[in-house]
């Protein structure tokens, strides 16, 4: 469907207030020509019905621009066939202007060129600015008394151009303002899967520690009460810490530590009865690797305890590189695709340019590999 300037208006947001009855009433000034014309030349009843004439066209192109503001420039709030309708009307009573006005009610031809421009699409509205500027040449040609000095069709032109180009500016206003807001929603978006993705990475590890840790007090309660007493403490302690980084996350400005991922899965294997086998030290990874690597930590160790039924895990630092292998089941054609942990590394991963491998561990377990650079 063809753009209209409404239509244009109507996207942008803003449809003319004060200003815009301004820049349509202010044409009118150039009525003054025909109305001098009548006010010199006609008299008696010849005179009001000419003043009458004039007034009524200059109302109908002050309303026609009142009716397309009065319903808020929506594409659908005027048919094609009332626009047409009403440039037709001002072109009758332009014909019947020519009675008491002679040649200066050409005039009024270009305020019609003008609102064919503004309302109709493009095509049609050229269509119509040639038409009315033939019209206009051939009449000064073929009626007597008339002279063929080329303004009137030369304002013709003018109007019109003035109009498009006015149109053409609202358009890239409005393009650019709805671009704006397709940038903003998907803003939105990237924000909504960026935390999305966090609260899954926090509460899947820490919600997976919590289920290991509260079955393993559930067989102890009988045999080991002390130890089992242990175990729900420190289930109590990974909920409240859970829910520290629920809520930083919610402030925006929650970061992972190596450090502290390290110790949070020797802890969370060490309950799930998986042997740990840990590095000690971690002073060779670069500082701005070591976020990135934390992540890897707590989606490997969550996958291995969820999954794996393994009954030791390895973790290898080197400084661009970090790798969680297992010696479980391995690797199933779904773990190595899907799961939106996974997914969720992987963009992590693609931001600071580095590279994640999923696959078959050297002991036939599963391997997640993180390299940073080649």
């Amino acid at each position: 469907m063809k753009r209209t300037l409404p239509d244009a208006m109507a996207d942008d947001g803003r449809p003319p207030g004060r200003w815009g009855w301004l820049a349509v009433g202010v044409w009118l000034f150039y009525l003054v020509q025909p109305l001098t014309e009548i006010w010199q030349t006609q008299h008696g009843i010849a005179l009001v019905l000419g003043l009458l004439n004039l007034l009524l066209f200059g109302v109908t192109y002050i309303s026609f621009f009142g009716v397309l503001r009065w319903r808020e420039f929506r594409q659908d709030a005027s048919p094609l066939w009332q626009r047409l309708g009403y440039l037709v009307f001002m072109l009758l009573l332009t014909l019947l202007l020519t009675m008491t006005a002679g040649q200066t009610a050409l005039t009024c031809l270009v305020y019609i060129a003008a609102t064919a421009v503004l309302s109709l699409s493009m095509q049609l509205g050229v269509v119509i600015c040639l038409l009315l500027l033939g019209g206009a040449e051939l009449s000064m040609r073929v009626v007597p008394g008339w002279t063929d000095d080329g303004s009137y069709g030369f304002a013709i032109f003018l109007g019109g151009l003035a109009v498009f180009a006015m149109r053409r500016s609202i358009q890239r206003s409005s393009e650019l303002t709805r671009a704006r807001k397709d940038m903003a929603e998907l803003a939105v978006q990237e924000e909504r899967n960026r935390f999305a993705r966090d609260l899954h990475d926090i509460l899947g590890h820490s919600l997976t520690v919590i289920t290991v840790k509260a079955e393993l007090a559930g067989r102890l309660i009988q045999v080991n009460p002390e130890k089992a007493a242990a175990e729900v403490a420190d289930v109590e302690g990974l909920a409240r810490a859970a829910l520290g980084d629920v809520r930083a996350a919610v402030a925006g400005y929650r970061e992972l530590s190596l450090a502290g991922e390290l110790v949070s899965a020797r802890t969370a294997l060490q309950a799930a009865e998986i042997k740990p086998d840990l590095p000690t030290t971690m002073d060779e990874v670069p500082e701005e690797n070591r976020e990135l690597f934390a992540w890897v930590i707590r989606e490997g160790v969550t996958n291995v305890i969820r999954h794996s039924g393994a009954k030791r895990c390895t973790i290898k630092l080197t400084a661009r590189q970090i790798e969680v292998l297992d010696d479980g089941k391995g690797p199933t054609p779904s773990s190595t695709t899907s799961g939106h942990g996974l997914m969720g590394l992987r963009e992590r991963a693609d931001q600071v340019g580095a590279a994640v491998q999923v696959g078959q561990s050297p002991g036939g377990g599963f391997r997640l590999a993180v390299k940073v650079g080649q």
